[in-house]
Formats: C-alpha cells, structure tokens, sequence
C-alpha cells in the first residue's frame, strides 16, 4: 500500500496537480484502504500538524513583510544604502546585496525579498542605465539570502518538523547568509569592467545623514527583532508578532500606510498562510505514514549495508535536494523530506542544525531554477519580462552560491559555531 501510495504521489506532481493535493489524497487514500488504522486519524494527523504555537510565527512573518513593502519602510532602507554607497563604481548593485541582507533580518522570505525590495530595486537600476542581465541577475540571487538570515519562514518550518531549536537554527543562518552576500559582492566587484558598471551619484556627508536619519527607525527593525530572540527576551514565535507590531507603528508614523494597502496586506498575507498551512497539514499526515512503515530506518539500514562513504552519501542528499527543488516548493518540501532524510544525514555525522541550512540553501536555490522556480516567477511579473530572461540572467550569479552551500557542507563551523556560542 505504501508504494501505491508514493506512485500516486509522483504521478500527481508529474500532472501539475497542486501539492497540497498531490500529496493529501494519497496519504488519506492509505489510511481508508489500511484496515488497522481508523478512518479519523487522517483528520487527527492534519490537525496535529498545524496545531503548533511555534507555526504561528509563518502568518507573522508573512504579514509583517507585507506591511513593510506597502508602508515605505522598504524604500527607505533601500534609498538609505544607496545615497551612502556615494560614487562606488557599481554601487547598486553592492547596495541590492546589503539591502537583501538587512530586508532578510525583517521578512525570512526570498518571495517578499524578490516582490516588494525586488520592485524598487529594478527600477533603480534601470533608471542608472545598468546592464539588464546583471539587475535581474543580482536582485534573484541576492532574494535568496532570505530564507537563510533568519528570521526565516523555511527555517520555522523545518525547526517544527525536525523537533530542533529555533533559535539555534536561527543562529545557524547568520554566517552562512552574510557569506552568501560576499561571495555575491567579490562577483560584482571582479567583474565590474566586463559588465561595464555605472557609478552611483555623488552625495556629501549631510545627505548621507539626512537619509540615515530617515531610514534609522526602519534598520532598528532587524536589530529589535534578532536583538530581543538571541538575548531571550522573547521567542520566534513572539518575535514575529513584535515584527508586525513594529512595522504596522512605523508605518503608520511614516504615513505611508493607508486603509487600502493595508487591506491588501492582510489580504496577501491571509492567501499565502492558507497556502502554506494547507501544504503543512497534508504534508504532516504523509510524515506520520512514513514513520509507521518505518521507511527512515529502511534507508539508514540499506546504506550502511552497502558501506558507501558518508561523503558520497553527503553529495547524493545535496543532489537529490538541488533535484527536488526544480520542481516543489520549498516548504512541502521540507514537510516531506525531513523524516526521510534526517536520520540518514545524522547516522552521516551532519548535526540537524547544520543539516537544516544546508537543506533550506539546496532548496531556495531551486527557486531561481524552471520549471517551478517561484522568485523567477515574482522577478518576472515585477520586472515585466519573460521568465527565460530572469533565468538566463541568473547563471551568471548561481556558482557563488553552489559555493557557499559547499563551503557549509565541509565545514560544519560555519553554521554550528555561532549557536554553540550563543546556547552553550
């Protein structure tokens, strides 16, 4: 029954049937055809899986990064950075990396990076006569840093499914995604004259103030937010509610925010939280039928019968996680996969908190990948070009990355040394 039921579950994913669904009906399906499981534990199992006080920090983060795209605290971020690169040949684009980073301490998702922070930063560099490979290029790759300086919606997810620590996990992201940013910037910077990069407009030390003075309310943001989960003044969880206090307050004191964009944040927000749940409760009934047939505890057998290296082992679970994410989105997909593969990268010797960036990176990095890459998707209605041209635009900038997710796969330093420093 449970190979008809992973059958089913490809079969759908093949047809283009969404993922709630492709992979709901086959686990219901399992438990109405299985007679020593009662028909009420499907519903038991899906409600179990989004009954956690930890998944409430999603709709949070969710809102709150809305809130800060239609209530100008984007703008001023961006603009802030920008008149303080001054003249710096290619100075927006080292300014699209560092307003990714700092947009990624306020929202943990690629998606909201890439539609609201994306939008301002196209036009800019259009306006500045920038190369149209390199503003496509460089704004994908740079949404990433996203879901991995956290706070990030992935890293809850994972956190709630693997039974691991969110502030660890947390913690885990920060090296990792600052080192994602460099590596984007050391690109931009050894190929500025191939690219033939403009430089910024000249700005003294008084504007560089006056937008600093703007923008200061709006980079305390990450500051309260990680600030307040690392020193334990207040858990993720209640960290993304004081994110959407704090933006809503801000917003308003701008003066940006109106009864409209509000209602559409709340519109927004409310769609992709059904969206994620729906894939959440599916995904947790699928988990419990795989533990019961105890299908981890098959495949950890099965590979230490064959005597493989743990690092052939390590490579294969980066492959098949690069594969995965061409063609599911990043949160079903970890629903899925972490029962599956967890135990087997623990019995390789990879720690749940290091496997859990490594894991988040391989997937996000599928999104700027067809079929199915979302933040090609957003970039190609923000940028009104075809999503061909946002992927073409990409490969230029994918090998920092792959390095990146090399780099946290060796060395398992620069994702464990932060948090053990933090958490003993």
């Amino acid at each position: 029954m449970i190979t008809l039921m992973v059958i089913l579950l490809f079969v759908f994913l093949a047809m283009g049937i969404p993922v709630a669904v492709a992979v709901g009906v086959p686990s219901i399906l399992y438990v109405l055809f299985e007679p020593s499981i009662p028909n009420f534990v499907a519903v038991q199992r899906m409600v179990a899986g989004v009954n956690s006080y930890t998944l409430l920090a999603v709709p949070f983060f969710i809102f709150a990064a809305n809130l800060m795209n239609s209530g100008g605290i984007t703008d001023r971020i961006f603009n802030a950075i920008a008149i303080g690169m001054g003249r710096i040949r290619g100075g927006l684009a080292y300014v699209n990396i560092v307003a990714s980073i700092i947009f990624a301490g306020m929202s943990g998702a690629a998606i909201a990076d890439a539609g609201g922070l994306g939008a301002i930063e196209i036009r800019s560099m259009r306006e500045a006569k920038y190369d149209e490979r390199v503003t496509l290029g460089i704004t994908a790759a740079s949404a990433l840093i996203g879901p991995i300086i956290p706070p990030s919606m992935p890293i809850v997810v994972y956190g709630v499914v693997a039974s691991t620590s969110i502030g660890r996990l947390f913690a885990a992201g920060i090296v990792p995604g600052l080192a994602m940013g460099l590596v984007l910037a050391m690109l931009v910077f050894g190929l500025q004259n191939l690219w033939q990069l403009p430089r910024g407009n000249k700005s003294s030390l008084l504007d560089k103030l006056n937008a600093l003075r703007k923008a200061f309310l709006s980079l305390l943001t990450p500051v309260i937010i990680l600030g307040g989960i690392f020193t334990g003044r207040f858990t993720p969880t209640e960290s993304a509610a004081i994110a959407c206090l704090y933006a809503g307050l801000l917003s308003m004191f701008y003066g940006d925010l109106t009864w409209k964009t509000f209602y559409e944040s709340v519109r927004s927000s409310m769609v992709t939280t059904v969206q994620v749940l729906i894939i959440v409760a599916a995904a947790a009934l699928f988990s419990w039928i795989i533990a019961r047939e105890q299908i981890p505890q098959q495949i950890v057998f099965m590979v230490r019968a064959m005597e493989i290296s743990p690092w052939v082992i390590i490579l294969l679970i980066n492959l098949l996680l690069l594969l995965v994410g061409l063609f599911m989105e990043t949160i079903a997909s970890i629903n899925l996969l972490v029962p599956v593969l967890l135990p087997l990268a623990i019995e390789m010797g990879l720690d749940p908190v290091q496997f859990g960036v490594i894991m988040i990176l391989n997937l996000v990095i599928g999104t700027l990948t067809p079929p199915f890459g979302t933040v090609l998707f957003v970039l190609s209605g923000v940028a009104n070009v075809t999503v061909e041209t946002v992927a073409k635009s990409v490969l230029i900038f994918m090998p920092p990355l792959l390095i990146v997710l090399i780099l946290i796969n060796i060395f398992p330093e620069l994702t464990l040394w932060l948090p053990n420093m933090l958490y003993n």
